[in-house]
């Protein structure tokens, strides 16, 4: 990747979700939400506190995530469709 974020912020790809439901329904395009989940592409060095020490992230690249609905801001980095957001706007990380 050719895009380093700075602070705290992180670069994620989200995870499409499903096709069909458990029913067997197949969701049209225009129908599906935007996924609320997504894997860690690259991350910053970390936010820095009042006394100028670097606060590492808690997330790491590879990492599975969860966000919330409007979080991040949407960007096309080497043909790839991306967010880019706060550390603070990640709810969790799957296991």
């Amino acid at each position: 990747m050719t895009f380093r974020p700075l602070h705290d912020r992180v670069v994620v790809r989200r995870i499409e979700g499903e096709e069909k439901t458990k029913g067997g329904i197949i969701i049209p395009d225009t129908a599906k939400e935007k996924p609320q989940e997504g894997e860690i592409v690259a991350v910053g060095p970390g936010a820095r506190d009042e006394s100028g020490r670097v606060n590492a992230l808690d997330v790491k690249a590879g990492d599975r995530v969860l966000f919330g609905k409007w979080s991040g801001t949407e960007v096309k980095i080497d043909g790839q469709d991306l967010l880019i957001m706060k550390e603070s706007d990640i709810m969790g990380v799957v296991v």
